[in-house]
């Protein structure tokens, strides 16, 4: 079985027949976005990361750089070189990034919105966390990271402001399956079970805000309010689907200002 993995993943493998469908115990409790539409399910989820900008109040203050409020902000002239992100082919946060734009600004939108972007990038992580790690220790003013990230690092005393702009935010879920063929079949159901039981939803908690069984959740300090309502409604097929060629044309395009693997 495969446990933890980004559910476009689960989904790129589903569609190539490597997963046996399953409807674990405790099926009806869980957040009908954190499992797949079939009956029974090929996939279940596990719990989400959302996308956030986390800004360096110090460094702003010392290069004046103002605080965003929206993606459209980061284009502005007065943030060149003062930004750094994941990159999409390295980072499952670089691609939820780049898939929520694609999505909220349409394709051509999308790209356009990336091409400006890319001017005031000073470099591409090939960590998820990496930028916002960055943005606390004031190595950049700004890191386009995820939200659970900002809150924790905030919370170690780090000057940060944790944004969720105003246009939407991507995320993606780590997500459970069971791999066809499996001589393990019924090892692999119970540990599928619990995969999606409320103990182990109290254990995810401790690394993510948002979980499965929404109900469990329990608030982190410094974990933005408006997130879950800024949640875009993400069309994890079609991403899953468009995966190759979007991680192709972005690293075509920008990939000259990724840091060295």
């Amino acid at each position: 079985m495969v446990w933890g993995l980004a559910g476009t993943s689960l989904m790129l493998l589903n569609s190539e027949g490597m997963l046996q469908a399953y409807a674990p115990a405790g099926l009806d409790k869980l957040d009908p976005k954190f499992r797949d539409g079939a009956n029974p399910p090929a996939w279940t989820g596990m719990d989400a990361w959302v996308a956030a900008v986390c800004y360096n109040t110090v460094e702003g203050a010392k290069n004046k750089v103002p605080k965003p409020s929206s993606w459209k902000d980061l284009l502005k002239p007065v943030y060149k070189g003062h930004v750094i992100m994941p990159n999409p082919n390295s980072s499952g946060t670089g691609f939820l990034d780049v898939s929520s734009w694609l999505q909220m600004f349409g394709e051509k939108g999308g790209w356009a919105y990336m091409d400006a972007l890319h001017k005031n990038i000073s470099r591409y992580t090939h960590s998820g966390s990496k930028p916002c790690k960055l943005a606390a220790a004031g190595e950049t003013t700004i890191g386009i990271s995820f939200a659970f990230r900002g809150a924790k690092s905030k919370a170690k005393g780090a000057p940060l402001d944790i944004i969720i702009p105003s246009e939407g935010i991507g995320w993606e879920m780590e997500a459970t399956a069971i791999i066809k063929g499996t001589k393990k079949l019924a090892a692999a159901k119970t540990l599928v079970d619990w995969t999606i039981s409320p103990a182990a939803m109290r254990m995810y908690n401790a690394a993510y805000a948002v979980v499965g069984i929404s109900s469990m959740a329990k608030p982190v300090k410094y974990f933005p309010k408006e997130t879950l309502p800024r949640m875009i409604k993400n069309n994890f097929a079609w991403a899953a689907k468009n995966r190759k060629t979007i991680l192709a044309e972005w690293q075509k395009r920008y990939d000259s200002k990724s840091e060295p693997k």
